[in-house]
């Protein structure tokens, strides 16, 4: 039931991290806040196709 998602960034659109999620617990996309290389700064990441 894991499937492999990648994360973008909401403000400059980069994908920058790839983590499992269980299907069955989360079926709506995941959205986490984690650090963003390209920003310098915490923002939002939504999960993509």
């Amino acid at each position: 039931m894991r499937t492999k998602v990648t994360l973008e960034c909401t403000v400059c659109k980069q994908r920058n991290y790839d983590t499992m999620k269980n299907k069955k617990n989360n079926p709506e996309r995941i959205e986490l806040n984690k650090y963003c290389k390209f920003c310098r700064k915490e923002t939002l990441h939504k999960e993509t196709k």
